[in-house]
């Protein structure tokens, strides 16, 4: 224990016992959307809360105060860098203390299960080592600039359905050996200030309520020292949830704790100690981000300023994944006078991050289609639809200019804020000022909006309640929409869209449009929040004729890119995916193209594994995830060549669903059981004998590499590797262990360690890669500890699971 960290804990002891029941119960159940209270006869001012793992939202969803939008987590662990996921945490910890932020709720470490889960786009990898070494980098690089992180969702929320109430039910060893392994690699190298609970069960016990996993390993074996706060509105129990193990129930200010847990200590149901410490904690990370008096921060000067938009870039292309480049497709022929077909709705519209609680609103967004303008000599580009991902409608963005006003029953404005895409997400106390939901009597979407294409426009909502819809001066919609069969509110808001009405519209002809929105009774609502959307489809062209169309653009150009993308119905917080295809005619689309152009390089814009049934059809195939707001410039900087394709796969793609392992994500009567025991990812496909359309760790770069030695001990492997190619490239050297005539149920090898290489053309390089203990043992049930496993282990120096290219022996 350092000087800092003596007086901040003496600090904290201070505060703590001058503090009465009441004060500290209080101080455990938040005080509104994301905020604790301040308690100003301690000094202890009030800590703020917010969301996400991409971007910093601040207490305000709103473009008022826009965020800088990193790639998706699925892209930044694809570039298998913990230095690269420090940089972007450093990033993060900027943003928040730009918008007053104390403590970012991220990162999220949940193991992509099965590829079928809705949120994995926000989850790393379906490995525990790689996320692992990925969350590390991240919460340190947060921290690091004085910011606490809230590591989540712990433990078993590996899917969406059902995820409030559901009971994971999964062995102890697949729990410690995957599951919880991510969570204390992070807790043990990088000492996070903070844990989010899940909302969901583990065993029978519902995880704000664990005092097994909460108390006795989270706390007791692994040493954590943070506080543990609940997934929103996680928290059911005031005494469970006390004596499990939970500090803080969110949000405030109605919540299990405040009253109710003082009560429960006066009724002698709960020791008044449990609620010391989890106040005692609480304090900690209030010391340790500046906010308790004579408790110095964790870090007091300013850290070294980030460039937000160039490092969105880099990262974007740096987790790009290069899965096929047949005959050198890429990087592009950039000789004067070639030309490039750019294809795709997906191109032009882009969709550079995941639905759901991580969303911010970026200052800007550069589209596939601005950043290869930009980049390319004029005249040499060529644009046409192709195909859109969906023919539903989305929220008002393009083209509108909205504002939302918030009025009283007498028609008297109450606050107003601008919209960046027709949507109203309202959630505590993020209201215009002016506004309170005692007072609101409706609120109206206004503006107006500029077609830039003329024909038939469809309008519509998404949301719950009483709507008046009106485009041009006429109503379209006067009318209620009832709740449906949705089980999560995520999934109520982003779910099924309404249309409501068409209107003819000529293209650059400003329109006036107006969502009328009666404010229902919140005042029994234990969480007060208004969210509905104003949305949008432009002109319905046939897709045949629009195919045609860039089939046309393809036969006439050197190269033809597509652009294809899932959609927010697709991969979003709050619901699982039914299937794994392309939404809409995209599929149709790329094998069109294809057929005219042998020079096809496909973009495939998902955040997860998509079927890609034209992959042998096309020449070259680029994942590029959720970009970010840079993806656009990234995407034309891999395209021709001015970066590397850094990235390497951190889940297995399938073929096709059918092939996949593990796809139960729907719980039987509650329980989701995880039978697959330890064999989920690259380690079910192994077992099972599927060959994968893109095994786990793949990825090309645009430059070759020699593996010429390895040399391994039990607690090093020493890899010497050349670039053979003519171009600087970068190689991630990923070491498995295979254990020979295995007696223990473990899987024919899995990810030990990894390190990436950088090297001019002709350079050779050494990676000296240190082995973790832990990789070499299992978690013995019967002991309930971790057991080391002798024997022979072949070490194999790798390119991916599928490509080892060394191997030696290993004797412990």
């Amino acid at each position: 224990m350092t000087d800092a960290d003596q007086i901040r804990n003496d600090a904290v002891e201070a505060a703590l016992g001058k503090l009465d029941l009441d004060t500290k119960a209080r101080l455990l159940a938040g005080q509104d959307m994301w905020t604790l209270p301040t308690v100003p006869e301690i000094g202890l001012a009030s800590l703020v809360m917010s969301d996400g793992p991409i971007g910093v939202r601040g207490v305000r969803w709103t473009a008022d105060d826009p965020s800088v939008a990193l790639p998706s987590p699925t892209a930044l662990a694809a570039a298998w860098d913990p230095e690269t996921a420090r940089r972007a945490g450093r990033l993060l910890a900027q943003e928040a203390r730009r918008k007053g932020v104390h403590v970012l709720l991220a990162p999220t470490v949940n193991l992509q299960r099965s590829p079928l889960g809705g949120r994995h786009f926000e989850c790393y990898s379906e490995d525990p080592h790689l996320t692992g070494e990925t969350g590390t980098g991240y919460v340190r690089g947060v921290q690091e600039g004085g910011v606490g992180t809230t590591v989540k969702h712990f433990v078993g929320n590996d899917a969406e359905t059902e995820r409030f109430t559901v009971d994971s039910v999964i062995a102890p060893r697949p729990l410690h050996e995957l599951y919880l392994a991510p969570f204390e690699a992070i807790v043990r190298n990088a000492h996070p200030w903070g844990i989010m609970t899940a909302y969901n069960q583990v065993n029978g016990t519902t995880m704000t309520e664990h005092r097994h996993l909460v108390g006795e390993v989270l706390r007791g074996t692994w040493g954590f020292d943070g506080f543990n706060v609940s997934d929103w509105m996680a928290a059911r129990s005031t005494t469970r949830g006390i004596l499990g193990g939970l500090d803080v129930a969110m949000p405030g200010p109605q919540t299990v704790y405040g009253p109710a847990l003082a009560e429960s200590v006066r009724s002698g149901t709960v020791p008044e100690s449990a609620v010391d410490e989890a106040v005692r904690n609480v304090l900690r990370l209030a010391a340790r981000v500046g906010l308790l008096d004579g408790a110095p921060a964790v870090v007091t000067g300013t850290p070294p300023a980030v460039d937000g938009q160039a490092l969105a870039r880099e990262i974007a292309a740096r987790g790009m994944v290069l899965v096929r480049n047949e005959g050198g497709a890429l990087p592009l022929d950039a000789r004067p006078g070639r030309t490039v077909a750019l294809i795709g709705a997906a191109a032009r519209d882009a969709r550079v991050l995941g639905g759901g609680s991580a969303t911010v609103f970026p200052e800007r967004v550069v589209s596939p289609l601005e950043g290869l303008t930009a980049a390319l000599p004029p005249g040499t580009l060529d644009y046409a639809v192709g195909a859109d991902p969906s023919d539903e409608l989305t929220p008002a963005d393009r083209g509108f200019v909205l504002r939302a006003v918030c009025r009283d029953a007498s028609g008297a404005v109450l606050g107003e804020g601008s919209l960046p895409s027709g949507q109203v997400q309202w959630i505590g106390e993020d209201l215009p000022a002016g506004a309170t939901y005692e007072t609101m009597a409706t609120i109206e979407v206004t503006g107006t909006f500029t077609p830039r294409e003329t024909g038939e426009h469809a309008f519509g909502t998404r949301g719950l309640g009483a709507f008046i819809l009106s485009v041009g001066g006429t109503v379209l919609w006067d009318g209620v929409q009832q709740m449906g069969n949705e089980a999560d509110p995520f999934e109520a808001f982003f779910g099924a869209p309404s249309e409501r009405g068409r209107v003819h519209l000529t293209a650059a002809e400003p329109t006036e449009v107006s969502l009328l929105f009666r404010v229902p009774d919140t005042s029994a609502l234990p969480l007060k929040a208004i969210m509905f959307s104003l949305l949008h489809l432009g002109p319905r062209r046939d897709a045949d004729e629009l195919i045609a169309e860039a089939v046309a653009a393809a036969r006439a150009a050197d190269t033809a890119v597509v652009v294809v993308a899932t959609t927010e119905r697709v991969e979003s917080e709050g619901f699982d995916r039914k299937d794994l295809a392309l939404p809409g005619r995209q599929d149709d689309l790329v094998r069109a193209v294809a057929a005219v152009n042998p020079n096809t390089v496909v973009v495939v814009n998902a955040g997860a594994p998509v079927e890609l049934p034209w992959r042998e059809e096309v020449a070259a195939v680029l994942l590029t995830w959720f970009p970010g707001q840079e993806g656009g410039a990234a995407l034309a900087d891999v395209l021709l060549g001015a970066a590397e394709p850094g990235g390497r796969l951190p889940t297995t793609w399938p073929a096709v669903l059918a092939d996949a392992p593990v796809t139960e994500v729907v719980p039987t009567e509650g329980r989701l059981e995880y039978r697959e025991g330890l064999f989920i990812g690259y380690r079910a496909y192994e077992r099972h004998g599927i060959e994968p359309a893109y095994a786990f760790g793949h990825g090309l770069g645009y430059t070759d590499w020699a593996y010429e030695s390895l040399e391994v001990t039990g607690s090093t492997a020493r890899v010497r590797l050349t670039n053979t190619g003519s171009r600087p490239g970068r190689e991630v050297v990923q070491v498995y262990l295979a254990p020979d005539g295995d007696t223990h149920g473990r899987p024919a090898a899995w990810l030990a360690a990894f390190a990436g290489v950088q090297a001019a053309p002709g350079e050779s390089v050494e990676a000296e890669i240190a082995l973790p203990a832990r990789a070499f043992e299992i978690w013995d049930e019967e002991a309930a500890g971790w057991q080391r496993i002798g024997g022979r282990y072949e070490v194999r120096a790798s390119h991916s699971y599928a490509d080892t290219r060394l191997r030696a022996t290993l004797e412990l």
